[in-house]
């Protein structure tokens, strides 16, 4: 079975192609542009690079939040398309479990974080065991020092993968090697690989945090 993966909830556009078992082919970068101008061009050099093209994927899979708006809107567009047009399941991926997907072979609980804004942080607790990891806590916002005391109360080692530099971390906090903090879109799609498919009409974003086209809604009844 081949999964493509698709991550734009960040300034990284990411996209890999994996088998149960194994990476095929992926690539990363930086990008000044916009998402919707480099992600399919990206897909098609991953697919490339592996002699295989889009009818050869089996499952999609993209980052459903949170994350960039725009950016979650791009992605999850761009797999809903492939996959209408393919008749293709896809999966959504919490930006947070991917991020924990990262320290897989830690064996321990892993903190996956990514900065909100200001001193607000999205975040989820995890188990790793080496081979699968397990959710614990659902995603959430919090803010920076109530997120280091929840660490701190969690009584065994943490590692901490994402945007930790904002953390004051406790003692039984690790902070995860640069090489582990990245978007990875190998790690998305290992985390898809742990969901079930489903129809391309249920892939939905999840912001966590009110949109401004809804703040501007509510304003507007007010």
């Amino acid at each position: 079975m081949l999964i493509l993966g698709i991550d734009t909830c960040g300034t990284t556009a990411a996209c890999a192609l994996c088998s149960e078992t194994e990476v095929i082919s992926e690539c990363s970068f930086l990008t000044e542009h916009t998402h919707s101008q480099v992600i399919l061009p990206l897909a098609q050099k991953v697919l490339s690079d592996a002699e295989k093209t889009l009818k050869d994927v089996d499952i999609f899979a993209a980052v459903s939040g949170p994350g960039s708006y725009t950016g979650l809107r791009i992605g999850i567009s761009a797999v809903q398309g492939m996959c209408y047009a393919l008749d293709r399941k896809c999966v959504g991926v919490s930006a947070l479990e991917a991020l924990a997907y990262n320290a897989v072979c830690a064996d321990s609980v892993i903190c996956a974080v990514m900065h909100a804004r200001q001193r607000l942080m999205y975040a989820a607790f995890f188990r790793a065991d080496g081979m699968t990891v397990k959710r614990l806590t659902p995603d959430e916002i919090a803010d920076a020092d109530e997120l280091a005391a929840r660490i701190a109360a969690c009584g065994e080692k943490v590692i901490c993968v994402g945007d930790h530099a904002m953390l004051a971390l406790p003692d039984n906090a690790m902070p995860a090697p640069a090489s582990q903090n990245g978007r990875s879109a190998v790690s998305l799609c290992f985390a898809g690989l742990a969901h079930e498919p489903c129809s391309p009409e249920l892939l939905l974003p999840d912001y966590l945090q009110v949109t401004k086209a809804e703040k501007d809604l509510d304003s507007a009844k007010t």
